[in-house]
């Protein structure tokens, strides 16, 4: 039986001064280098030898790379090396982005937050990421940088299937941006694991409401469901019922069904398709029940 080499295969580490310098580096070295910010994922998987990179580009450093910067009007920049514990904390997100503190709460143990980053973990593009769903329902933008500048990519459009993000080749994450959230929203991040805290996400589901006088409903809301596809989804169908008809318990009934019917997760070691189907439908509809009651006594 092979066990677990208990240190790392050996490597070279650059500081990175310039965002010139790592597309450079990451050209030159297209199979052996790897990006570094907080390392919680990619020192794992050296250590198992999933990974060997010859070069670990560190960008922490890189100017904007850990700042967090708020303005009302066009909303919240998270430079992608910002920690996890330094974003949930920070004055602004607790006040206008409680959905994006809540899911950063339910990642990891707290010593964990401390070092990773929200670049990463957007960049793992892993289908069961807890920011994954936050940026798809706040409808964040990434901005890469590389060879040809400036690129600005929706969360939509990021994430490709698992393990597997929209970035080209010499491109690395700069920042993530997200919108002034919608007057008078709501929301819940609602996550299953196998333990209490700690786990990696069975399924999980964001649900954000806000009032809409142009909907029948007079809600809009956003859904995103994680750990149930190859990436993390919107549920637009669902998204529409909730729209269109009064909020009442059979409308919120209907949404959820089109949520278990939207997911596509697999079996594995840690559960059923079957039972996942059946908890995106559960936690959906308690979601939307929960966001529900807070619109009510909001208005």
């Amino acid at each position: 039986m092979n066990l677990p080499s208990p240190g790392l295969p050996d490597f070279d580490y650059v500081s990175a001064d310039t965002s010139d310098e790592v597309v450079s580096l990451l050209l030159k070295y297209p199979n052996d280098a790897r990006l570094f910010m907080g390392g919680t994922d990619i020192f794992l998987h050296m250590r198992d030898r999933l990974v060997t990179p010859k070069l670990l580009v560190d960008v922490k450093h890189l100017p904007g790379m850990t700042s967090i910067d708020f303005d009302p009007k066009s909303g919240l920049r998270l430079g992608a090396a910002a920690t996890l514990n330094m974003i949930a904390r920070h004055q602004a997100v607790v006040k206008y982005y409680s959905l994006l503190a809540e899911a950063i709460d339910a990642f990891g143990m707290y010593q964990l937050r401390n070092r990773a980053t929200i670049g990463g973990n957007l960049c793992n593009a892993s289908p069961c990421a807890d920011t994954g769903p936050i940026a798809l329902v706040y409808e964040a933008s990434l901005l890469a940088i590389g060879p040809k500048g400036e690129r600005t990519i929706p969360a939509a459009e990021f994430f490709l299937g698992p393990g597997k993000n929209a970035l080209d080749e010499g491109e690395f994450l700069m920042r993530i941006d997200f919108p002034t959230p919608p007057k008078g929203c709501a929301g819940r991040y609602l996550k299953l694991g196998r333990n209490s805290a700690g786990d990696l996400a069975l399924v999980s589901a964001a649900v954000m409401a806000y009032p809409d006088e142009s909907v029948k409903s007079s809600y809009s809301f956003r859904l995103a469901l994680a750990s149930v596809a190859p990436t993390p989804i919107r549920v637009p169908a669902a998204e529409a019922i909730l729209a269109r008809d009064p909020l009442t318990d059979e409308t919120i009934e209907l949404a959820a069904n089109e949520a278990e019917a939207t997911s596509r997760p697999i079996d594995d070691i840690r559960a059923s398709a079957h039972y996942r189907k059946a908890m995106v439908k559960a936690l959906t509809r308690r979601g939307i029940l929960e966001v529900r009651t807070m619109l009510e006594k909001e208005g």
